[in-house]
């Protein structure tokens, strides 16, 4: 039995969430709103929203964690190329541009469009406005890939200090989504942030260089992450260092 949240109760330990043997491992709680305190409280603490339309508000924590250290972000031959051509591209003017935050609730919306024949998303209307409240105070940024003037790739999530949580990425062109990645990676890098959250385990994720870490390890090393100063200065690396 999971508890439920009231607007003013604070989370549960995350050591408290169901595990493999109760079935939904990782669900922590229920209920509660989306507001920004509530959901910069949950990633503080390690904790993320999933749910589907239709079910009350659904609070995570999963053990193990899947996480990019940004040393361990692989990238390949081919995707060298492409960055390559982005930056050359964007150096002369041309028909590519990698941009931060200038479609925040487009890119969400993009990564909520059905894929792979699923019918439907947990990024529902609700989930866009919450995360469209953190955008415009400051803790929720997107990363962008511009073709011909038009939005063929990104990705979002959470900054609170110098830890970065991501939430979603799409593409419609192919490799979108990595170059809109390898472009956020150089730049958290930058800025001292060494892991980004990506909560689940995908194949596609441990190709990128992510893997899974113990909940207390995750924990322990947000902690002192999230303590450190806010990154305000949200714009792209170029030249992006593809040859490290």
């Amino acid at each position: 039995m999971i508890p439920w949240l009231e607007p003013d109760a604070p989370f549960p330990d995350v050591s408290t969430a169901l595990t493999e043997v109760d079935g939904a491992a990782g669900l922590l709680a229920a209920g509660a709103d989306l507001s920004p305190e509530r959901l910069l409280m949950a990633y503080r603490a390690g904790i993320f929203p999933w749910f589907s339309d239709g079910q009350p508000i659904l609070w995570w924590s999963t053990d193990p964690r899947m996480v990019l250290f940004v040393d361990q972000f692989r990238i390949s031959n081919s995707l060298r190329k492409i960055l390559k051509k982005v930056h050359h591209s964007m150096a002369s003017g041309g028909s590519w541009e990698v941009r931060f935050d200038h479609a925040f609730e487009d890119v969400m919306h993009a990564c909520a469009e059905p894929r792979n024949g699923e019918a439907g998303t947990w990024i529902s209307e609700e989930i866009v406005a919450g995360y469209a409240a953190l955008h415009r105070n400051g803790y929720a940024h997107s990363a962008e890939v511009w073709l011909d003037g038009k939005l063929v790739g990104g990705a979002y999530g959470v900054s609170i200090g110098r830890m970065f949580y991501g939430e979603s990425m799409f593409t419609r062109v192919n490799d979108g989504s990595k170059i809109a990645l390898a472009y956020l990676v150089a730049f958290l890098k930058s800025h001292g942030v060494s892991m980004i959250d990506c909560q689940q385990q995908t194949t596609h994720l441990a190709s990128l260089g992510a893997a899974p870490i113990s909940r207390f390890e995750f924990v322990s090393l947000l902690r002192r992450a999230v303590d450190a100063p806010q990154i305000t200065d949200w714009k792209p690396i170029a030249p992006l260092p593809v040859n490290s």
